[in-house]
């Protein structure tokens, strides 16, 4: 069976592909392999980057496991969050496209048979599922999941409660040592913020549109579970290779339904009125704003995550599983 990575792998010409390749340390097995490239937006300045570099290992993993070889590019990320407020958040929404632009470089310099796209955060998310649509070739999303929740006076305290303290310093509320309490313990490691913002949303919403594995949107950041999910995705990204399973076949009409009354459901970022249609365009689909409307009539909103109520987007994780274990899904080593 032919595969997209023949260009780059197959015949005499491509003796001096095969060089260049042999140069990286690859093998004549590695190269007869499903070749995958995995788009890591692995960087240091993102909380919810700041660990892709560790959770690449398992993909990379899950990928030789199921008979494929990883190949590992990166693209930019930029944190709404610390480019708010200034010259920066002009910069953000574009970086969608751009993040987009050089997946589809990379993917189409280097025929890749199958994408991992391995991302958090707020326009880096769908900038790789816009991506996923535009090449169309079988791709699989995962997210680094969400941070937890810091302890601030004995609650669970997120990102948003920084904001708010801000504001009730300002109006004399509270004191500057308060609000550095809060400062310093809203945000207590890796992942993309606790709540259920644009990040957590969209990876939410990557699952009820059938680009990621379940618990993608929700199982946090540093938790095992999310190193058991890397290992599956690299897993499961072969297998839509071997079947050539495309984006396009599983991002339908119904598909994008699916996902918005999730997001009713979720309550979630309101950015996915941007992102939702942008990506359904790139995918051949007329979904435009007011297709969103008729869905808020008939889906109730059921959570109440921050920043609209108490709770935090591990709450949902645990809600949706009573042993954590069941995510595990293979009880033993692939064959």
């Amino acid at each position: 069976m032919s595969k997209r990575s023949d260009l780059m792998t197959k015949g005499p010409e491509r003796a001096p592909h095969r060089s260049l390749l042999r140069a990286d340390g690859f093998t004549d097995w590695e190269l007869e392999r499903p070749i995958i490239g995995i788009a890591n937006s692995f960087n240091e300045i993102i909380p919810g980057h700041m660990h892709l570099d560790k959770l690449v290992d398992a993909v990379k993993a899950g990928i030789y496991a199921a008979g494929g070889t990883p190949l590992v590019f990166n693209t930019i990320g930029i944190c709404d969050g610390i480019a708010m407020n200034h010259d920066g958040m002009k910069y953000s929404l574009p970086s969608r496209e751009l993040i987009a632009d050089t997946v589809e470089t990379m993917a189409v310099a280097h025929p890749f048979d199958g994408l991992v796209l391995l991302a958090s955060c707020d326009k880096i998310i769908p900038g790789m599922l816009i991506a996923a649509a535009r090449l169309n070739i079988p791709s699989i999303f995962l997210s680094g999941g969400p941070m937890l929740p810091g302890r601030v006076q004995g609650k669970d305290t997120g990102l948003d409660k920084v904001f708010e303290a801000v504001g009730r310093f300002k109006s004399g509320k509270i004191s500057e040592e308060e609000l550095n309490t809060f400062e310093c313990a809203a945000c207590p490691g890796a992942g993309s913020c606790s709540g259920m913002f644009t990040a957590n949303t969209m990876s939410n919403l990557s699952e009820a549109l059938g680009m990621s594995l379940p618990f993608n949107g929700s199982a946090p950041a540093v938790f095992s579970e999310r190193i058991w999910l890397a290992k599956e995705t690299g897993y499961k990204v072969v297998e839509l290779v071997k079947k050539d399973l495309k984006p396009r076949d599983i991002m339908t009409q119904d598909a994008f339904h699916n996902a918005i009354a999730a997001d009713m459901a979720l309550g979630g970022s309101t950015n996915t009125a941007l992102h939702i249609p942008a990506l359904a365009y790139y995918a051949g689909l007329d979904l435009a704003l007011r297709d969103l409307d008729p869905f808020t009539a008939k889906v109730p909103h059921l959570t109440s995550i921050a920043p609209a109520g108490p709770h935090h987007v591990v709450d949902l994780f645990y809600a949706g599983v009573e042993n954590p274990l069941a995510i595990c899904w293979r009880k033993s080593a692939p064959a």
